[in-house]
């Protein structure tokens, strides 16, 4: 009942303006440009998704940051890329929790630890208030693991996803 008044609390105060303090425009003009130089060295496409808070009913519910990131993954279609090979950072702010999504082209060719190790290293650099080179590291070390099992190709098609950070 203390972690669930807690995790209230923490989604109470999670306001889109104290979001948009640690992510400004600034922050995410380097995030999108992460992505679009992370994207020429690989034939992946990456999409960075931020939540303040989960309304009310997510909240009381129970729902994790990692049910809520397959809910997104879903909702900006990083589904329907051509290879299967669109990958979701989803950052949800109340919790500073970071979860990573990856399509099936990348079924046994990235372990599940190193999508949690890149998370993890976020979530400590969001911790330490460093919002936008943890979420620059985090795009640049995905952009590492697509590029090893997706390496650019010359016929690389158009960028199926948006790389500017969309805020919910």
């Amino acid at each position: 009942m203390v972690n669930l008044l807690s995790r209230i609390g923490r989604h109470v105060l999670a306001t889109k303006r104290r979001l948009r303090r640690a992510f400004p425009d600034a922050t995410l003009g380097r995030i999108e440009q992460a992505v679009h130089a992370g994207e020429s060295l690989h034939d992946g496409e990456v999409r960075f998704a931020v939540e303040p808070e989960l309304d009310w009913r997510s909240l009381l519910a129970g729902e994790s940051a990692r049910a809520r990131a397959l809910e997104i993954f879903s909702l900006l279609q990083v589904w329907d890329t051509e290879r299967n090979n669109g990958v979701l950072i989803y950052v949800l702010f109340a919790d500073r929790d970071v979860e990573i999504v990856a399509d099936r082209g990348f079924n046994g060719l990235v372990a599940e630890d190193e999508w949690r190790a890149i998370c993890e290293a976020m979530r400590d650099a969001f911790a330490r208030g460093q919002y936008e080179s943890g979420a620059v590291a985090g795009v640049a070390a995905v952009s590492a693991l697509i590029a090893r099992s997706h390496p650019a190709s010359a016929g690389r098609g158009r960028n199926e996803l948006p790389d500017r950070p969309v805020m919910l």
